[in-house]
This record gives C-alpha cells, structure tokens and sequence, in this order.
C-alpha cells in the first residue's frame, strides 16, 4: 500500500492577496478570529513551534483530496497520544477513538474552544451527523483547550458531548503538522473566507463566549485541519490554510460515500 510522504502531502501556498480583506471595525477582530483580547506578551519563537511540529520525521503534512496510508512511525506518534473526553475530562488515546480495523471515521481538528469561527464548524458538523451516522461513520471534532473550555462551548452552542475532545498540548496538532503561528491566523489570506460566511457566523456568535479561550493564549495562534481515516489508512487529509479556512463538507462526505462500511 502506498506511503504518504511529507514532500506529496505539501501544500501550495495560496494565490490570493491580503489586500482583499475587508475593513472590520476593531473590537470585532478578536471575537471573530477567536483571540483574547490582548495577545500574550511572550509568544513561543515560530521557529521553535515549527521545528516542534517536525522534529519526527514521521510528521504528516497533509493536504487535500491525499489519501494511502499513514506509515508505522507517524501513527505510532498519533495513535499514542493522549487526548480528554470533553463528557468525563477521562483521557483516551488517539487510536482508541475508532475501529482500527475497519472503521471510518472524520477527525476535525479545530483550533480552539474560544474561536467563533470553531464554533460555527462545530454547528456545520452538528447538523451533518445523521448523515455522517447513516453512512457508518463517526465523527470526532478534537480542539486545542482543557476539557472544561470545551465543556463551555458544548453547553452554550451546542455540541455533543461524546463527540468532543480536548488536546491541550496540542499533540495531535504537531504530529500531523498543522499550521502555527501569526501569519497564519489573521494574516492569511484564507483567512479572507471567514467573511463569506457571515450570517453562519453571526448565528454561531449567539450563544459564543471568549471564556472559552484557552488558558495558554498562544493557543490562538494554532489552525486546525480535516481527516478521514478508515481503519489505519489515510483516505483524505486537509490543513486549514487560514482561520475559518475548513474543508468543505461535500468533499468529506465524497469521500465517505466511496468507503466500503464493513
């Protein structure tokens, strides 16, 4: 079976400009794009995150439509981390959160309990979940935060708990190389989506909170991604570019309806 390898999952840097942001008044910036409202004074050096994130050369870069096998040493690191239950705060390990055999599952990687523009994918997989569940999948969102942070956005929006989980560390994220740091969060301009969706995310803004930003507010600065695993097998990975910058669920869904379901 084929090996996914760092160099094919890359992705292409975007196209487009940040002069295609729209002026937003100030105090609106930091609810939108899930940031405290004033940044930590002391953030970890990029460089260090980045070489955290790829100081495993089993580290996974992922992009869209991708799909083989994750080798031994990437899912050995993946499969051994230790994430919380946001029902009981009890940790489990990654790869007990589905069949490893022959089970399908979308493993979304928000980026943190206090990013409204999380709140508002959260919603989106909310409603989809009888069609994820009719088809034999199970859906686990993961977020970056303790599991009381993701206690407030299951009660408040709200969620499901038994499909939400906490990685505090943000383990998860390193492993599978996803996007860190200021350019990526604001700066970006996928980060221009978030716009397109502004009545989604007016509505996801109702019951939103800040208080579930993490504690450790360099958290803000991580990006989530997308995944589709049956069993051990990679079928679809995809790293958010930007904030807001999610998979689009008819692609997961594409994916999902070509799976055998044993």
């Amino acid at each position: 079976m084929a090996m996914v390898s760092p160099r094919a999952l890359a992705l292409s840097p975007p196209r487009s400009s940040l002069r295609s942001f729209p002026r937003l008044p100030k105090p609106s910036i930091p609810s939108i794009l899930g940031f405290p409202q004033t940044l930590p004074c002391t953030l970890p050096p990029l460089a260090q995150r980045a070489a955290a994130a790829g100081s495993s050369s089993s580290a996974a870069r992922a992009s869209s439509s991708a799909s083989g096998s994750v080798d031994a040493s990437t899912w050995e690191a993946l499969g051994g981390v230790r994430v919380f239950a946001a029902s009981t705060g009890e940790p489990v390990y990654f790869r007990d959160l589905w069949d490893q055999n022959e089970g399908v599952a979308v493993v979304a990687l928000l980026r943190h309990f206090g990013c409204v523009c999380c709140w508002e994918l959260a919603s989106v997989l909310k409603d989809a979940m009888p069609r994820f569940e009719s088809a034999g999948v199970k859906l686990i969102a993961l977020g970056v935060g303790t599991p009381d942070k993701a206690r407030i956005l299951a009660e408040r929006l709200p969620f499901p708990l038994d499909y939400l989980y906490a990685d505090p560390d943000r383990k998860a994220y390193d492993v599978l190389g996803l996007y860190y740091g200021l350019g990526r969060t604001f700066f970006n301009p996928a980060s221009v989506k978030v716009f397109s969706r502004w009545e989604s995310l007016k509505k996801a803004n109702e019951n939103y909170t800040i208080s579930a930003t993490p504690d450790d507010t360099s958290s803000v600065l991580q990006q989530g991604g997308m995944f589709v695993f049956r069993g051990k097998q990679l079928l679809y990975a995809r790293k958010d570019e930007g904030t807001g910058d999610h998979a689009p669920l008819d692609e997961i869904f594409d994916v999902c309806s070509k799976v055998p379901v044993a």
